[in-house]
C-alpha cells in the first residue's frame, strides 16, 4: 500500500465515522476541554472570562468550540 492510499483510507474512514457520529450540537465544560485540549477549570475560566459563551443549562455551543479552533490556527 502506497502512502497517498493510506491517506485516502484514512480519510474515508473518518468521513464515515462522522457521518455514523454525528457532532453534539452543544458540549460540557469536560467535553469542550477535551476538544480543546484544555483542563475543565481552564474551561470554566474562559467562562467566566465571557471567552465562552454558554447557555442556559450551563452547555457550551459547538460554534464556541469551533470558534477557539480556528482561532489557534
Amino acid at each position: 500500500m502506497t502512502e497517498q492510499e493510506a491517506i485516502d483510507m484514512a480519510v474515508r474512514a473518518v468521513s464515515i465515522y462522522a457521518g455514523r457520529h454525528p457532532r453534539p450540537s452543544q458540549a460540557t465544560a469536560k467535553q469542550a476541554g477535551e476538544m480543546l485540549n484544555l483542563s475543565r477549570p481552564t474551561v470554566r475560566k474562559l467562562m467566566d472570562a465571557g471567552k465562552l459563551r454558554y447557555n442556559q443549562c450551563g452547555l457550551i455551543p459547538i460554534e464556541q468550540v469551533d470558534a477557539l479552533l480556528a482561532c489557534r490556527d
